[in-house]
């Protein structure tokens, strides 16, 4: 999924941020990274709660019905690339955004928020 095509969609899947609490909220990110914060709407559950999880702690976790269209994202798309995984094994329709924030946060033209 491109960064255009997760804009365009934004309030119509499930947006999944799996960095770090601090990464999420801005407090603390990388210093390449010209904004902080998150997506709009991204919800923080950082990859680490996912992986090695059996599915139905996953969808306890995630909080969205077996099946809902999910994008994760982290910093550079790694992260999100195992938790796509972990997503895909508790049924969900999982998408990598593989720019993640590092694409999102250079280009003023799209939203972030902090928190």
């Amino acid at each position: 999924m491109t960064a255009d095509e997760l804009a365009a969609r934004l309030g119509d899947l499930a947006v999944l941020d799996v960095r770090t609490p601090a990464e999420y909220s801005g407090a603390r990110g990388y210093p390449c990274d010209p904004r902080q914060g998150h997506l709009p709407g991204a919800v923080n559950v950082p990859v680490d709660e996912l992986l090695g999880r059996p599915p139905e702690e996953v969808r306890e976790r995630v909080g969205l019905p077996e099946g809902a269209e999910v994008v994760a994202y982290c910093h550079s798309g790694s992260r999100s690339a195992m938790a796509v995984e972990a997503l895909r094994a508790a049924g969900y329709d999982a998408h990598n955004y593989e720019g993640s924030w590092h694409e999102w946060s250079q280009r003023a033209d799209l939203p972030a928020e902090t928190s």
